[in-house]
């Protein structure tokens, strides 16, 4: 079991100050609200709020005459529109190798590896060409200065991942392993490209000050062609120099170096090797090259020796470039586990003591000494962002190398990591649909984290409501699609949009709230005369089931429909029916027996004898059953409406005992 990190690190707001008064704060998924209280700093209150707010300089006499809230997010680099390319097309890579991760075995699903961890390098450096370009463009010094900064990131980031890519994924064996770290530094180690262009730039390259610079730093990245080329400049213009020229021109072209193919073996190259190595050791103690240092100092490169490599320390800048320059010419046949043994050494022989290492350094180091998981550790706590190691550590994943490795807390460490990510993704307005995609690949706890913070997603729009909602659809969240039905449901009623209140309501299936927005809908007919949204009503289908109320509203507006098209006696049976079922909510049965009243008045008899009975009984029910009859009696129209409807159902009986005795009678 790994141990707690006992001392989190302390994070300090601009802007506020702890020490004149305490802060309170607030945790949200992907941020904190922090912010200054009324009270001074006193008691353990304000200890606390120090452990979150860090100590700020100052002292601050007297309570500010305003309260500030500070939003603390932990991630952001999701918020620098340079940095989108890297999350975005990243996504696709990672749920490529989450697709392909049976397809292929053995040496094809390795290379599939390696070409997948070379896609994400591949992107990392489109991304920081494109930093760069942005900090040369700009103008304003402050963003100069944040584009710089993010360039070093991510130049650090490809350096690690590409050594990662090196030593786990492809996994590179004595000889090829030389020759991949050798493409690693001359990748990586870019200051002298610019010198090595001035030089060959010039109109007499042999005659420039930096030439020998040049030279040496072919020599040290093992570019023996171009060193080569370079110096049968220096032959032709200086012809006394012609016989040591071709001497050490042989010894370069003759060097040994491991071949990527199965073309000699380990036994063959170190035989080579040393007959090579004894010919250049034999020419440099002749005295071969004394009269010219420069050539002198070249020979010893070539012979491996630690000083004369180390005399040209500015040329290569970093340990891990000596490293690589002494193993190619001291030990090209290194073995993988022997590498850390030659790193710790080259580390101490490059610093040598005058500086300590750097946090870049301590990766690097860890990465020679194959523990990736404090590889991974340490990345986790210097770089910005957790895009690096959640990514690396899942192609790892992918390659058989963690699985031994679980938390204390019950995740492993790949779905630990993703879910890290995955939650800084969710606080931005838009990457968090990247973010589903990585819950979705932790078996464990992804589904967990994803219904807590879908949950937290603003539906500023419809639009983005429906995306949410089809995401918990697709995943059977079914709690998260009655919630976000709910809230737009809510929102548009507050807004007083009832047709796409209920059609959020009808989607949530909520009994309850489809009741409320059918009362809502009687009562504006009640006030208009008609109905809105009648598209949505006359197309409710079996949705009107989801309550009484619902199924009242669209009875009632297809007996309007059935009317509208004179359908009278189907309009009259389907209006009984509303009243007779007892489904119409009682503030409504005047409305319906208002309704009837130019049925009843019809040349032609549409209710019959029993039907009007039912009529007149539901009249009688709704002004003796009414609690405020008094009032109701008092109301001039209620009062009128009342009388007219006995007049019309009286008229419309006695029309209707004339007419059936007339056929009774025939």
């Amino acid at each position: 079991m790994d141990e707690l990190d006992t001392e989190p690190p302390l994070v300090v707001v601009p802007g506020a100050d702890p020490s004149a008064r305490q802060l309170c704060f607030a945790w949200g998924p992907a941020e904190v609200l922090v912010c200054e209280t009324l009270f001074g700093r006193a008691g353990q209150g304000g200890r606390c709020c120090r452990a979150l707010t860090g100590s700020i300089a100052g002292t601050g006499e007297g309570a500010p005459s305003s309260s500030r809230v500070f939003v603390v997010r932990r991630d952001q680099d999701i918020y620098i529109q340079t940095l989108r390319k890297l999350f975005n097309e990243s996504h696709g890579i990672f749920m490529g190798l989450q697709r392909s991760e049976e397809e292929l075995a053995g040496k094809s699903r390795k290379a599939q590896l390696v070409q997948v961890s070379k896609n994400y390098r591949s992107v990392i450096r489109a991304c920081m060409e494109d930093m760069h370009q942005a900090a040369v463009s700009t103008r304003d010094p402050a963003l100069q200065g944040q584009y710089s900064t993010q360039v070093s990131i991510l130049s650090a980031m490809e350096l690690i991942w590409n050594l990662c890519e090196i030593l786990f994924v492809e996994a590179a064996a004595a000889g090829p392993l030389l020759l991949r770290l050798l493409d690693w530094v001359r990748l990586h180690v870019c200051d002298v490209d610019s010198m090595v262009r001035e030089v060959l730039s010039s109109e007499s390259p042999s005659k420039h000050k930096l030439f020998w610079n040049v030279v040496d730093v072919f020599v040290l990245q093992g570019r023996m062609d171009e060193a080569r080329h370079l110096l049968s400049k220096e032959a032709s213009a200086n012809p006394t120099s012609m016989n040591m020229y071709k001497i050490l021109d042989d010894l370069m072209k003759k060097m040994p170096v491991p071949s990527l193919g199965n073309t000699q073996t380990l036994t063959e190259l170190e035989l080579k090797w040393q007959h090579w190595h004894e010919e250049c050791q034999r020419y440099l103690q002749d005295g071969t090259f004394a009269s010219n240092p420069h050539m002198e100092s070249i020979c010893k490169i070539l012979l491996g020796d630690e000083e004369a490599i180390l005399e040209k320390k500015e040329l290569m800048t970093t340990w891990y470039h000596f490293l690589v320059t002494r193993l190619l010419y001291s030990h090209p046949t290194v073995k993988p586990l022997e590498l850390r043994f030659y790193a710790q050494s080259s580390m101490d022989l490059f610093l040598g003591g005058e500086s300590s290492p750097e946090p870049l350094d301590l990766i690097l180091m860890a990465a020679f000494e194959f523990e990736m998981h404090q590889v991974i550790k340490e990345c986790s706590i210097v770089l910005s962002n957790w895009w690096f190691v959640a990514h690396l550590t899942d192609l790892l994943d992918h390659c058989k190398l963690l699985q031994s490795h679980n938390l204390y807390f019950g995740s492993n460490m790949r779905e630990f990591l993703l879910l890290e990510y995955a939650s800084g993704l969710f606080s931005h307005h838009s990457l968090w649909q990247l973010g589903v995609d990585y819950f979705d690949h932790c078996p464990e706890y992804g589904r967990v984290y994803l219904e807590l913070h879908i949950e937290r997603i603003p539906l500023s729009t419809e639009q983005k409501a429906l995306k949410v909602l089809r995401i918990c659809e697709q995943r059977q969240m079914h709690e998260q699609v009655r919630s976000i039905c709910k809230i737009m449901a809510m929102k548009a009623l507050r807004n007083n949009r009832l047709g796409s209140a209920l059609s959020w309501s009808i989607r949530a299936k909520d009994a309850a709230f489809a009741t409320l927005i059918s009362d809502r809908f009687l009562k504006d007919y009640c006030e208009r005369g008609c109905f809105s949204d009648l598209d949505l009503i006359d197309n409710l289908g079996p949705s009107m089931l989801l309550s009484d109320r619902l199924t009242f509203l669209g009875k009632y507006r297809e007996f309007h429909r059935l009317y509208g098209e004179k359908r009278f006696p189907e309009a009259a049976r389907l209006l009984l029916t509303l009243m007779t079922a007892h489904i119409a909510p009682c503030s409504f049965w005047m409305t319906l027996l208002t309704d009837a009243l130019p049925l009843l008045e019809q040349k032609e008899v549409i209710f019959s004898a029993e039907q009007t009975y039912e009529l007149m009984r539901c009249l009688e029910d709704l002004t003796a059953g009414n609690p405020d009859k008094q009032k109701f009696q008092d109301d001039d129209v209620e009062t009128t409406k009342v009388e007219m409807l006995r007049l019309a159902l009286a008229r419309n009986l006695a029309r209707v005992i004339v007419k059936e005795g007339t056929v009774e009678g025939s």
